[in-house]
């Protein structure tokens, strides 16, 4: 199953695709809804490169959603993350991230998801739907607030 949400960025997307790169923007946009604690490494990089990341990953910050690979590839030249992850639960978690300048000058930016997860495959789709949402909003709060990550 596929999630496709897209928003309207207001800041060019050459900005958008700097965010994107930096672990932070993950983290900040992520929550509360989702904390992600890194496992290998144990560290997070200041910003993505690419490879893979085990993470852990819980609800609201305490409940437990498990274990999940991040398997990052970065294309600059199409400003595109791909996270081709992946966990015991789901089998498929094909994240790809896109911007795309606006006449305007803002930023068209796009979260498409492929999800398999067996016969789990309907609820994690119905929790993607709700999880970008959540972090477009957070996208869009950061973004009026000059990158001011609080």
């Amino acid at each position: 199953m596929q999630v496709k949400i897209s928003t309207t960025l207001s800041c060019p997307p050459e900005r958008a695709w700097q965010e994107i790169q930096q672990v932070k923007l993950l983290l900040h946009i992520a929550r509360p809804l989702v904390v992600f604690e890194p496992i290998q490494p144990n560290t997070f990089p200041a910003t993505w490169g690419n490879e893979k990341y085990l993470v852990r990953m819980r609800l609201f910050g305490f409940l437990p959603l498990g274990k999940q690979w991040i398997v990052i590839t970065l294309d600059d030249v199409k400003c595109e993350l791909l996270d081709d992850g992946h966990s015991v639960i789901i089998k498929q978690w094909r994240h790809r991230i896109t911007v795309e300048p606006t006449p305007e000058g803002c930023t068209r930016y796009t979260d498409t998801v492929d999800i398999e997860a067996g016969l789990l495959t309907f609820g994690v789709w119905l929790f993607a739907n709700v999880f970008f949402r959540h972090r477009q909003n957070r996208w869009r709060k950061l973004v009026n607030r000059n990158f001011i990550y609080m």
